[in-house]
């Protein structure tokens, strides 16, 4: 629902700290929350301060500052104008999709304490529709929140600044364009005066930073490797190397880094282990970065850079490894759960192996860590929590009614987690002793 902007003034005083969840997968973007008493089980009834529906179909996470939870979502309106295509384009034995003839991009404000819609504000609409399968949404791409501005990222399809205080769209800038063919999936990171993003598509490639204050074209730097597949869909992650901050940039059949200018400072070519249409934001630890290399017999693979003019990759590993969902390092472990449901605990150092277990399921969601638990969710709406060793011990399994694709929000002792229908917040309720 829309409410007078005027609503929006009794909350805008938490906008002048900083955000609790700003980005996808947290403060650092490497899925760990520094939050303690968060919930181990929960259901449809239990553990549940609130369920908001959410109106259209994406699988951007959320993010949170203060008394906001803003989502990015996409109204698909069904037609003909797109129908060719889309037939063309089904799965064979598969109901073709719905053709369509519109997609319509907004802003979701939740209200933290209570789970009411604040707002649902208009962003970008496009006729320019390329096929995606249901695997994807057209509103894949998690926004970033700082200083009280929203910056929405939607790929080839557009970005979005927006207000937060007064839910006024302050800039756009829709003049991108590659053809990404299963939609958009990067999420973009905001760096010193910049917010940049990938464009990896199977037309053209490269890496784009638009003035976060203006939304103009900063710089656009093209990939410089040659591959036999181009198109890639991961997020870029700021790390310190050697002092200085740099771009890690995992693309198809390489990895780069470039510096705030946008000048590639390092490539590595992991090619030769396979490696396109990556889904992943790596993780960094002990000198090292980690990610998968996407599909085609995906390998993991632990790139040192600590003391290294150029980086060199450190050990691989080539079972159970995940093609969609990002990695997640605690301490000397690294987990990663592949699209089947396969876990694997790897020594963040040498890459030897802890163990390897079955969760059951598919997975593309990233998993996220706090309070002493490790929470794994897959597509069918079931969250598997884990404790974190080098010993595999479950501690709960939790279902929810809906399917997840989007990671993970932490925030005042709860955890934010929405579902292709819903946004819960899930927390430990008091008993009724307790409450007494």
């Amino acid at each position: 629902m829309n409410i007078p902007f005027l609503a929006l003034v009794t909350l805008s005083a938490s906008l002048l700290s900083a955000a609790e969840w700003p980005q996808w997968r947290g403060p650092d973007g490497q899925g760990c929350a520094n939050v303690t008493g968060l919930p181990r089980t929960w259901s449809e009834r239990n553990n549940v301060s609130w369920k908001v529906e959410l109106p259209g179909r994406a699988w951007a996470s959320p993010v949170i500052d203060g008394k906001q939870i803003w989502l990015t979502t996409a109204l698909e309106q069904a037609g003909i104008k797109a129908g060719a295509e889309h037939q063309a384009r089904a799965i064979p034995g598969k109901r073709p999709p719905a053709p369509l003839e519109l997609v319509e991009f907004r802003a979701l404000c939740v209200d933290r304490d209570t789970g009411n819609i604040i707002y649902n504000l208009p962003l970008l609409s496009t006729r320019n529709l390329e096929f995606i399968p249901r695997a994807n949404s057209y509103a894949s791409c998690t926004p970033v929140i700082e200083d009280g501005r929203l910056y929405c990222h939607f790929g080839a399809m557009g970005n979005v600044c927006l207000d937060m205080h007064t839910g006024k769209v302050l800039w756009s800038n829709t003049n991108l364009v590659v053809t990404h063919e299963n939609g958009p999936g990067s999420s973009p990171v905001l760096w010193k005066n910049l917010m940049v993003f990938h464009l990896d598509g199977n037309d053209h490639q490269f890496v784009v930073a638009l003035n976060k204050h203006t939304g103009l074209l900063a710089w656009k730097t093209p990939r410089s490797g040659e591959v036999d597949k181009s198109k890639s869909y991961a997020s870029p992650l700021v790390v310190t190397v050697n002092g200085r901050e740099q771009l890690i940039s995992p693309a198809s059949g390489w990895v780069y880094g470039y510096n705030e200018l946008g000048s590639e400072i390092w490539r590595i070519k992991y090619g030769v282990f396979g490696g396109y249409a990556l889904t992943q934001r790596p993780v960094s630890g002990h000198g090292l970065f980690y990610f998968s290399t996407g599909f085609w017999k995906p390998h993991f693979l632990a790139v040192r850079y600590e003391g290294l003019d150029k980086p060199e990759i450190a050990w691989r590993h080539e079972k159970g490894t995940p093609a969609v969902a990002s990695p997640l390092l605690v301490g000397e472990e690294l987990y990663f759960v592949n699209d089947t449901g396969m876990l694997t605990c790897l020594d963040a150092k040498t890459g030897g192996e802890h163990y390897r277990e079955r969760l059951g399921g598919n997975f593309s969601a990233a998993p996220t860590y706090g309070d002493g638990k490790i929470y794994f969710h897959n597509q069918e709406g079931m969250t598997v929590v884990l404790k974190p060793g080098k010993s595999f011990e479950v501690l709960a399994k939790n279902q929810l009614s809906g399917r997840i694709f989007a990671s993970l929000a932490v925030a005042d002792h709860a955890l934010f987690l929405r579902t292709d229908t819903a946004l819960y917040r899930l927390e430990n309720k008091p008993t009724k002793q307790a409450a007494k």
